[in-house]
């Protein structure tokens, strides 16, 4: 496992600030947002819903799935390769949790057969981006479902249906409670022999979260947090070897 990143102390935190003053400007505005939002979106997936909409607005189009940069459209690249290379085929069916404008999930379109792909969010602003991006790469044909959702219930999606579930950068904004609540969830919607691969930001250290935006997580926490939910988890080494800044976990229901 790579070491975890180090939290910044005040003085570093003010050195920092005074070299790169544009990321100070754009933190203001996000400490800014989350003093409003807090206000006013009490459940924590309306709060996030609100931080990627003002995301949109603000063109910061890369926390949702922008294939602007180059590094973003390595990373789409990344997670749909890795999938592809650790058991996802073409008559899977995928659910996305948090599938954004569909940085990787254009690819998994592409790649699985029609109407086998459903992508679920909870920012309309994105979901109306990822209409865009199916009419861009001609994937009309393919018949994706993308569905704006309030929770992770998964109540609208039928009994053991997916082979593979995928939330990229899903974890990394939530609290412990909503983690806990897709686990309580997701295995009911997966085959028996599926899997659900998610990314998290990892610390070996205390775990501690920035605003209500970022949250950092020990690897046993939620591998523990799974197995109390009746689902088996197992780190993935090989994801974190690619050099992603976040870490991969795979759950997978318990064999009969």
């Amino acid at each position: 496992m790579g070491l975890p990143r180090k939290r910044r102390g005040l003085a570093d935190t003010a050195r920092h600030a005074l070299r790169y003053p544009e990321r100070a400007r754009w933190y203001l505005h996000r400490l800014r947002r989350d003093v409003k939002l807090r206000v006013s979106h009490r459940d924590h997936l309306d709060y996030y819903g609100a931080v990627v909409d003002d995301l949109v607005t603000q063109g910061r189009a890369t926390a949702v799935g922008s294939e602007i940069s180059a590094r973003s459209r390595r990373i789409g690249k990344m997670q749909f390769d890795y999938l592809k290379e650790h058991g996802l085929r073409p008559e899977h069916r995928v659910l996305e949790i948090g599938c954004g404008n569909l940085r990787a999930g254009w690819r998994i379109i592409r790649y699985v057969e029609p109407g086998h792909y459903y992508g679920v969010d909870i920012s309309q602003q994105v979901l109306l981006s990822a209409q865009h991006t199916i009419a861009d790469r001609g994937l009309r044909e393919k018949l994706p479902y993308l569905v704006l959702v309030r929770d992770q219930t998964f109540a609208f999606l039928p009994d053991a249906t997916f082979d593979v579930v995928h939330a990229h950068s899903v974890f990394s904004h939530a609290p412990l409670d909503v983690i806990e609540d897709c686990f309580a969830h997701v295995g009911r919607v997966m085959k028996p022999d599926g899997f659900f691969d998610f990314t998290f930001k990892r610390t070996e250290g205390k775990e501690y979260g920035k605003l209500r935006e970022d949250f950092y997580y020990r690897t046993e926490t939620l591998i523990d947090a799974a197995a109390r939910h009746g689902l088996t988890a197992r780190f993935m080494d090989d994801w974190e070897a690619l050099g992603h800044s976040q870490s991969k976990i795979r759950v997978t229901l318990p064999r009969a």
